[in-house]
């Protein structure tokens, strides 16, 4: 019986799809869970679900041998090491449209809570203060909404932001077709001309500290800065220093370098008790109509793996879409991306007097994976040789 584990309180959407699709054993563990822990759970799993805290290294994956597929139950998938995952023959699959709207419905909000500085008149009257004065507070209409990462988060930002009467621009290193009356631009210009300025970009070494001081110094010192995408991306000391200093009106930051990795330990940041920022703890796509997609969307695509093989939209393997098993057998086979392995695997099912219904083949990189239907039985002995072939990385029956 196949054995998936979901750590992390995944939304119960999850566990509903797999049951539907005839997975009954599932454990569910509340939390992260790290090292022996770790490897304990995943010792009997052929297919895993995480959310952002449980790390999958090249060493658990490597000591976790029946593991055949993981699942991210949210947007990120820097938690795992897809290299090592790829290499072992092990799809990762993650959910990237399904809280767009609700991070995009924060970063509205964020924006016109920022540019009206409620977050400080709040902290005031709170602490006893009435202060009704209007000067610095703005209304966001005709406001230009700066969103630098114009990927799904960012254009469906841009797209609520007009519809509030905003003025959209962005800057991403690829081309992106502008959406509504959105206008390209630098990135220097966006920092430059904006009165708010978002950010949705990946993570990775690539922008880290894509917001430092020098960038920050370009913003106007009416501007806010919302950040929703990853922690590392701004440098938080220059922005303390910036908020701190009035170069800055106010931020929001949904996410941080170093987070908290349970609801037991403390969060640090020097942006505590600033009174014109807005901190969250990571919770963009933390509403229940988020969760509960995300939970469909990540449990049906590993649902399909298993059952068929699909690793259609998988982010670090070669994609092959979905087709229903309607033969006696398939064989999903992994191998090193060389030429003759098809033919020697095919001349090895002709040898054993089987025919071929129907094969399905791609690559990516240094990986193959292919699918083959027979419409008959398949011998030990037969799996034996196609999981022991030189060029073989993973070979399973279905």
């Amino acid at each position: 019986m196949t054995k998936i584990v979901l750590l992390e309180k995944i939304h119960a959407s999850a566990v509903g799809l797999l049951n539907e699709q005839g997975f009954t054993d599932i454990a569910e563990i509340p939390r992260a869970l790290s090292g022996g822990e770790l490897l304990d759970a995943l010792s009997e799993a052929d297919a895993v679900g995480i959310r952002s805290n449980t790390h999958l290294s090249a060493e658990i994956l490597g000591a976790s041998r029946r593991l055949q597929a993981i699942g991210c139950f949210c947007i990120g998938t820097n938690q795992v090491d897809l290299t090592a995952a790829m290499a072992l023959g092990i799809p990762v699959f993650n959910a990237p449209f399904s809280n767009t709207r609700s991070v995009a419905e924060l970063v509205i909000a964020q924006a016109i809570l920022l540019l009206r500085r409620i977050p400080e008149k709040n902290a005031r009257t709170h602490r006893g203060q009435w202060d009704k004065t209007a000067q610095g507070a703005y209304e966001v209409r005709n406001k230009l909404l700066g969103i630098i990462g114009y990927g799904n988060i960012g254009a469906q930002v841009g797209i609520l932001a007009e519809s509030v009467g905003m003025r959209v621009c962005y800057y991403d290193p690829e081309s992106k077709l502008p959406l509504g009356n959105a206008k390209p631009m630098t990135l220097d210009a966006v920092l430059e001309e904006a009165d708010v300025v978002t950010l949705h970009v990946p993570g990775g070494s690539g922008t880290e500290n894509l917001i430092n001081g020098a960038r920050l110094a370009l913003m106007k010192p009416s501007a806010v800065l919302i950040n929703a995408s990853r922690g590392k991306v701004v440098d938080i000391d220059a922005l303390d220093q910036a908020l701190r200093a009035g170069k800055l009106a106010g931020a929001a930051l949904d996410v941080y370098p170093v987070e908290p990795r349970s609801e037991k330990e403390e969060f640090v940041s020097p942006l505590r008790g600033l009174d014109n920022v807005i901190l969250t703890p990571h919770i963009g796509g933390s509403t229940e109509e988020a969760q509960d997609n995300i939970g469909r969307e990540v449990a049906d695509k590993l649902a399909r793996f298993l059952k068929a093989g699909t690793t259609r939209s998988a982010v670090n393997f070669p994609e092959i879409a979905h087709l229903e098993k309607e033969v006696r057998s398939r064989i999903l086979h992994v191998h090193r991306n060389e030429p003759g392995v098809i033919a020697r695997m095919n001349a090895d099912f002709a040898a054993s007097g089987l025919n071929i219904v129907a094969q399905q083949l791609q690559t990516r990189g240094a990986i193959g994976y292919a699918i083959t239907d027979v419409d008959a039985p398949i011998s030990d002995a037969l799996m034996r040789k196609l999981c022991g072939a030189p060029a073989t990385i993973r070979c399973h029956l279905i």
